[in-house]
């Protein structure tokens, strides 16, 4: 019995051989295929360029610590609210030198 069967071959028919390799060719068409590029948002393409959420924390830890400072300034630092009303503000950049020490001073 085995012996027959291995001798007597079934054909597929024509037809179903060829609806076959047509759903192979498509399935394998499919696979080489580049897929599409999926739409990044801006959102997320400056979170990446900033090294993430540590990158996205350590920049709005910045901002506030920047805020900070700039409102309440520490004492060797020039008053920001002295400088938007035009306040008298003098600083001393050249320790005690004023300018006309500076032109009359021989080269």
């Amino acid at each position: 019995m085995f012996a027959t069967a291995r001798t007597q071959r079934d054909h597929l028919p024509d037809a179903l051989s060829a609806r076959m390799l047509a759903d192979a060719a498509q399935v394998q068409a499919e696979f080489l295929a580049p897929e599409p590029a999926a739409r990044v948002s801006l959102w997320s393409q400056l979170r990446a360029g900033l090294g993430g959420w540590s990158g996205l924390s350590g920049l709005a830890t910045a901002c506030a610590a920047g805020v900070w400072i700039g409102l309440a300034p520490p004492d060797f630092l020039p008053d920001p609210v002295g400088l938007v009303y035009q306040q008298e503000l003098e600083v001393d950049l050249i320790f005690g030198v004023d300018e006309t020490g500076i032109l009359t001073e021989d080269g």
